[in-house]
């Protein structure tokens, strides 16, 4: 109890520490998003409406890779971003960008398989009336997701709070840097540890219920577009 009126004082009197890894956590997860949408729902809506050699294992490998574990993927960040990678003479490890890449990583296969199966079965749907009217690869892609534009608002706000609750990529890509690259669940899980629970207890609560709000803003999307376009 003690640690819960403990945890409530530090919300509301906005601590510092508190709210920045609140802040770093949305933003970092929200960067992500937007990068996984720019790669998910083309190759989605490509997978969708084109068919070549190979595309079942494509699609195969894509829905395969919604399940990639999270440690893992920060290890090949990891492994990619070191000194001794390809890739480390940007001297992004264990920094936000090391974050929103292993999130980006793991977020996209999942937006793209959803993306996917959306327009591929309001394809189904349109197909004859597309065709018809001579709509080419590029306009069908842009057209469907348009239609799609709803169902799919509903993934991204859905694969947001996902991001929001990952915790080994990001800890192994970051660092979990206190003011730098400490997000909620590393601060969450390294505060426990410490047995500094108000500041576990606040950021968990935090934590919940921005899981929570993303989860609900993408079913009011879905319900309110049905009300209005049925």
């Amino acid at each position: 109890m003690d640690d819960a009126l403990a945890a409530w004082t530090l919300l509301a009197s906005g601590d510092p520490a508190l709210w920045q890894i609140v802040w770093l956590s949305i933003g970092v997860s929200g960067a992500a998003v937007g990068l996984a949408a720019l790669f998910g729902l083309p190759i989605g809506a490509a997978l969708a409406l084109t068919r070549f050699p190979g595309r079942d294992l494509v699609v195969v490998l894509v829905n395969a890779a919604m399940g990639l574990p999270p440690v893992v993927v920060g290890l090949v960040v990891f492994l990619l971003l070191s000194r001794s990678g390809p890739l480390g003479r940007f001297g992004l490890l264990f920094t936000p960008q090391a974050m929103v890449i292993a999130q980006t990583i793991l977020v996209t296969p999942i937006i793209a398989a959803l993306a996917r199966q959306t327009v591929e079965d309001l394809w189904r749907a349109y197909r004859d009336e597309l065709t018809a009217l001579q709509v080419g690869p590029v306009r069908r892609v842009a057209t469907l997701l348009w239609d799609a534009r709803f169902s799919l608002a509903t993934v991204l706000l859905a694969r947001f709070g996902r991001a929001a609750a990952e915790v080994g990529a990001v800890m192994i890509a970051g660092g979990n840097i206190a003011g730098y690259t400490r997000v909620m669940t590393t601060a969450i899980a390294l505060e426990t540890s410490k047995g500094d629970l108000p500041l576990a207890v606040g950021l968990g609560a935090v934590l919940i219920a921005l899981v929570g709000l993303a989860n609900g803003a993408a079913w009011g999307v879905l319900r309110w577009a049905e009300a209005r376009y049925g």
